[in-house]
C-alpha cells in the first residue's frame, strides 16, 4: 500500500480570518498524480499556500506523512518535510544561470543535477543561460527540473499551463506523470486545461467557489464530462 503523503481534512482556509475554502477533505499518496481542478477564484491556490504553510487554518486540519500542518504560517518547517511548490510564477531567479537554479535546490544526498536534467533534456544545451532569458516553456521546464533535484515527497504544481502555448504544456503535462512514476513523489496538480490534467492523474477534486462539488477517479470525470462541465457552473455536485 502507498504511504499516505497528504491528508485534508475538513479544511477551512482563506485570509483574514475570512473561509475562501470551506470544508474540503481530500488525499494524496506516494506516486500518484491528483488533480485539482475548478474554475479562476475557486480556492485552488489558496489550498496550495495553506499546505505550504503560507496560509490560514481556520478550520479541520492538514498531514503531510502525519504531521500537522501548523495553522500559523510556518512554510520553512513544511519544506523540510519535503514538501515543493511550484507556483503560477515559477518561483525562478532569473539573474541565475540555469545550472545556478538548479544548484540552488541542491540538498544533502539529493540526486544529481543531469538526473533531473534527463527529464528535460532541451535544458542540457541552456544550462549556461540566464533564466530570464529563456522562453517561458524553457521557465517552466527548469522549474520543473529544480523541484526534481530537491526531491519531494509531496510536489505541488500551480497553474504549469499559464502562459504558455498549447504545443508546450501538451508536452509537459506527460512528464508530471513520469516524475510520480520514477520519483515515487505524490503530485497534486492545479490546472485550468481540464482534460490534459485528467489524462495524467489518477484522481481529481474540482472545487467551486471554495465548494468541493466533485471528486472521483480521473477516467470517470472524464466519462462523465457534461456533469464536470456542470461542476464548473455551479449546477450540480456529486461526492463519491
Amino acid at each position: 500500500m502507498s504511504e499516505r503523503l497528504l491528508t485534508i481534512e475538513g479544511l477551512d482556509t482563506g485570509y483574514d480570518g475570512v473561509a475562501v475554502v470551506r470544508g474540503l477533505s481530500l488525499h494524496v499518496d506516494a506516486g500518484e498524480v491528483v488533480a485539482l481542478l475548478g474554475p479562476n477564484g475557486a480556492g485552488k491556490t489558496t489550498t496550495l499556500m495553506t499546505v505550504s504553510g503560507m496560509g490560514q487554518i481556520l478550520a479541520g486540519s492538514v498531514t503531510i506523512t502525519g504531521r500537522p500542518v501548523p495553522r500559523l504560517r510556518q512554510a520553512h518547517r513544511v519544506a523540510r518535510w519535503g514538501v515543493i511548490h511550484v507556483p503560477e510564477n515559477r518561483g525562478l531567479l532569473f539573474q541565475l544561470t540555469v545550472r545556478e537554479n538548479l544548484q540552488l535546490a541542491k540538498t544533502r544526498g539529493s540526486v544529481d543535477i543531469d538526473r533531473a536534467l534527463d527529464f528535460f533534456p532541451a535544458l542540457g544545451p541552456l544550462i549556461s543561460r540566464r533564466a530570464g532569458l529563456l522562453s517561458g516553456g524553457e521557465q517552466q521546464m527548469l522549474a520543473l527540473a529544480r523541484s526534481i533535484v530537491a526531491e519531494p515527497k509531496l510536489l505541488m504544481v500551480d497553474e504549469m499551463s499559464l502562459g504558455l502555448a498549447p504545443v508546450i504544456y501538451e508536452e509537459l503535462m506527460p512528464v508530471v506523470r513520469r516524475i510520480a512514476d520514477e520519483t515515487g513523489a505524490g503530485v497534486l496538480l492545479v490546472e485550468q486545461h481540464v482534460d490534459l490534467a485528467l489524462e495524467v492523474s489518477d484522481r481529481g477534486y474540482v472545487l467551486n467557489h471554495g465548494d468541493l462539488v466533485m471528486q472521483g477517479a480521473a477516467s470517470d470525470l472524464l466519462a462523465d464530462r457534461a456533469l464536470l462541465d456542470a461542476s464548473y457552473l455551479g449546477v450540480e455536485s456529486l461526492e463519491d
